[in-house]
């Protein structure tokens, strides 16, 4: 073990003791978990950084509006100005507030979410839920990043891991990822591997998880890309990335001929990159800040300064940072990747959902 691990591992040892110790009294009662009146699915994790639950959230968000359900979700909105202010990101028709105000997740999401829910963010989710029930008529919640936020009652419980780095080194933090021991996977619903495009066995990672979770359902999940599109929102349709039209001829486009500066804020960027070699884009220049970064014009310079060297004539970013770059200026032109989920199983999952709602018809 390094040096840092021998000094952080005994910090391990302390945040296991305190988890475990809210665990049991959220168990025991001597805290409270809260009910609302409305069905909540909860997204999250076990594991710090990026595990596919934003477009885990956004695709039950529109299985549940399918369902005629009236969509809130309810996301803490890391990163933002003030932490202790309840923020409207979006009544679902409109969208209310930014990345700064409300957080880069919860902004790209009620751009994404539009016209099918609303957003909300508040460290106080309880109290979130109640005043959207009473302001909204919200009757469906869906918790982001909910797995160790036990004050709210939920009535689905899916936790998202990554098939690219599974189990956080089986470290708690801060020496390792870990949020909580491993067992707690038992609490899940079901538990939901991501990218598991990226995996080179993936039937050995589902066996790790059905041993974690005490044999909770596992389902498989692929990210694809779903557009790519100009920072301007002008569509790029992912099957003609090659034969792009564009009303300036002169504005190039990421073809997977031409070499991509890509770059991202979030939580595991190598999967970014990744996936877009996989798509075939020949990726000249690399950047990833920390998750939530907020840019500032200086490191759009410094990009496209980088960017230029290494002989690329385009950039290439995520959704969640295009909603905190559009007030930037770019002296390349910057593009953007949408992605989206496909399951192994989907109807097991519209299942899930769908009990759901059945035990609290409106």
């Amino acid at each position: 073990m390094k040096a840092s691990g021998l000094i952080l591992s005994p910090l391990g040892t302390l945040y296991s003791a305190v988890m475990r110790a809210r665990l049991a009294l959220y168990r025991s009662g001597g805290l409270r978990t809260h009910n609302i009146n409305s069905p909540v699915i909860s997204v999250g994790n076990i594991t710090t950084g990026g595990t596919g639950k934003t477009p885990l959230v956004e695709w039950i968000a529109r299985a549940a509006a399918k369902e005629n359900r009236r969509v809130c979700i309810l996301a803490r909105g890391y990163g933002r100005i003030d932490a202790k202010k309840r923020v409207l990101v979006s009544d679902s028709e409109r969208i209310l507030a930014s990345a700064g105000e409300g957080g880069d997740e919860p902004r790209l999401l009620a751009e994404m979410l539009q016209g099918i829910a609303s957003v909300v963010s508040d460290a106080d989710r309880v109290a979130a839920a109640r005043w959207a029930e009473e302001n909204l008529k919200s009757d469906l919640f869906i918790l982001d990043d909910g797995f160790q936020h036990l004050r709210i009652a939920r009535d689905l419980d899916l936790v998202t891991v990554d098939a690219t780095n599974p189990w956080g080194g089986e470290r708690l933090l801060p020496s390792g990822r870990l949020r909580e021991s491993l067992d707690g996977l038992a609490r899940a619903d079901c538990i939901i591997l991501t990218r598991v495009e990226q995996s080179l066995d993936i039937e050995s990672l589902r066996k790790q998880a059905e041993r974690f979770s005490n044999g909770r359902p596992i389902l498989l999940s692929h990210t694809r890309t779903r557009t790519v599109r100009l920072l301007d929102d002008t569509t790029v349709e992912t099957d003609s990335l090659d034969s792009l039209s564009h009303p300036s001829s002169l504005i190039p486009h990421p073809s997977q001929s031409s070499p991509i500066a890509a770059f991202c804020a979030i939580g595991n960027p190598a999967s970014f990159f990744a996936h877009l070699r996989s798509d075939g884009h020949s990726l000249s220049y690399m950047r990833a800040f920390t998750d939530h970064y907020v840019y500032e014009q200086s490191d759009i310079d410094a990009l496209v300064t980088e960017a230029k060297r290494t002989g690329a004539r385009v950039l290439l970013t995520t959704a969640k940072d295009a909603v905190k770059l559009r007030a930037l200026r770019f002296d390349l032109p910057c593009y953007v990747l949408e992605i989206e989920l496909e399951f192994d199983d989907e109807e097991r999952l519209r299942g899930m959902i769908r009990d759901v709602i059945e035990k609290q018809p409106i």
